[in-house]
């Protein structure tokens, strides 16, 4: 190798040296996390515990249990796919049902969510329509707000709820939840919904979203920026699905899905770590930040 290519080969090693030591002097500058650790909702609670009865719905059947191939293909062990139907429906000879689906990952998450305008497509069901956005009516009258929060830990409103586990088919009655951040009484869940045509003619609405490092998202693009915030720890995501073939429109099955929820959000926040007790290092026992967590 001649003298010119020694130095040119010099200098460019010496550059890269120079970056990457810029580099891991800014990751720990600005506490930037790359890798992702796994974390679990408190004493391993799976979507499976969610109730088969609430105030409004009832389970139909059992719930439907995948293949090994087909979960190998989900990515995950931690799933639910179960129906529901309306306990009083307004028309009794025709009430609604509508099928929960969600699913739970964590970690170093490399899985592209699987969500209804590339899975049903590609199971042969023809889209109809462009996906729209459309907000979740849920009640909101057990909410309150949690002034123990720090102001930094909030939504973008300044404000996060908790949510009262119902009395009566709650798996642990009275207990409050805390909500996803920036939802609240003035911003509901939205979801991201389109509809479809099988083999028989028969229409069919699916919409999802997703909870993830305690917030929600619509997108599927979206979900992995906001688990990955390279400012936690800990990743995670929720897909939270409706699909039902008894509804006439997108605002009919966000109508429908929101009765389910106002019963099964609590519940389902129950299935995922408390995010505020995360970001503050009280959870889980090996959280990195335990040392600088405040007093419980």
């Amino acid at each position: 190798m001649t003298r010119a290519r020694w130095i040119a080969f010099g200098l460019a090693t010496g550059v890269l040296v120079v970056s990457a030591l810029g580099m891991d002097a800014a990751i720990r500058a600005f506490d930037l996390h790359l890798r992702k650790l796994a974390v679990y909702a408190p004493g391993g609670r799976v979507l499976a515990s969610l109730p088969r009865e609430t105030a409004h719905w009832v389970a139909f059947g059992s719930d439907r249990v995948d293949s090994a191939e087909i979960v190998k293909t989900l990515g995950t062990e931690n799933y639910l796919n179960r129906l529901y139907t309306e306990r009083n429906p307004e028309n009794p000879d025709s009430p609604v049902a509508i099928n929960l689906h969600a699913a739970y990952y964590t970690g170093m998450i490399d899985t592209v969510p699987h969500v209804p305008e590339r899975c049903f497509v590609g199971s042969g069901l023809v889209q109809t329509e462009f996906a729209e956005i459309v907000p979740v009516p849920v009640d909101t009258s057990t909410w309150r707000a949690d002034e123990t929060v720090p102001v930094e830990l909030r939504g973008s409103e300044g404000e996060l709820y908790t949510a009262r586990i119902p009395y009566e088919y709650g798996t642990s009655p009275g207990t409050r939840v805390r909500l996803p951040r920036d939802v609240t009484p003035g911003s509901p869940i939205r979801m991201r919904v389109s509809s479809y045509i099988g083999p028989n003619d028969q229409p069919l609405y699916a919409g999802y979203f997703f909870i993830a490092n305690g917030g929600t998202v619509a997108n599927a693009n979206a979900v992995r920026t906001l688990a990955f915030d390279l400012t936690s720890d800990y990743a995670y995501y929720v897909k939270v699905q409706f699909t039902s073939s008894s509804v006439s429109s997108a605002e009919d099955l966000a109508k429908q899905a929101g009765s389910l929820l106002s019963d099964l959000l609590p519940e389902i926040m129950l299935c995922t770590p408390d995010w505020v007790e995360v970001q503050q290092g009280r959870y889980p026992e090996d959280n990195p930040r335990r040392d600088q967590a405040p007093d419980a």
